[in-house]
């Protein structure tokens, strides 16, 4: 994944990295009296041959609504079910860790969720222990269905 093709909802696409584009999103916030909490989440759909997935990153303004910013990529890859929601995982992983320290350094709430199904008769359960371990091994807090809408329902219509 990279750390610059990212972009609004509306199609506009950053020049700078997603790490100076969070810090001057958190400022502009911040400034406008809004708290933020932010959630990441990726989603994939499987189109022929190619997975197709979406990472959200998700500003959530305190009683005041909330946006996201998007990168999308694509692996020709056949791979299983559990396989792909690890890799989902990762890959929000991944942007996690590289915005943690920022917003730590603004206290801002971050949390990574996962579109897996914590009800066993899904077949995404299958990867619930191992991501929930991943993410929480990061030190970071988790979300699953149905709480989990950064990647169940932001990533999910963008993918």
């Amino acid at each position: 994944m990279t750390l610059k093709n990212w972009r609004t909802l509306a199609g506009n696409r950053f020049e700078l990295p997603i790490l100076d584009v969070v810090e001057k999103t958190i400022i502009r916030e911040t400034e406008a009296g809004h708290k933020l909490k932010v959630c990441i989440g990726t989603d994939s759909q499987v189109r022929g041959g190619v997975v197709e997935f979406a990472t959200v990153i998700v500003f959530l303004r305190e009683k005041k609504g909330g946006f996201m910013y998007i990168s999308n990529d694509k692996m020709e890859q056949e791979m299983s079910l559990r396989a792909r929601m690890i890799l989902e995982v990762g890959k929000s992983v991944e942007i996690a860790y590289h915005l943690c320290d920022l917003l730590d350094l603004y206290d801002v709430e971050l949390e990574v969720h996962a579109d897996i199904n914590t009800d066993p008769h899904f077949k995404s359960n299958t990867a619930l222990k191992e991501a929930m371990g991943y993410i929480l091994g990061m030190g970071f807090v988790f979300k699953a269905k149905p709480d989990a809408f950064a990647s169940s329902s932001c990533a999910d219509k963008v993918c």
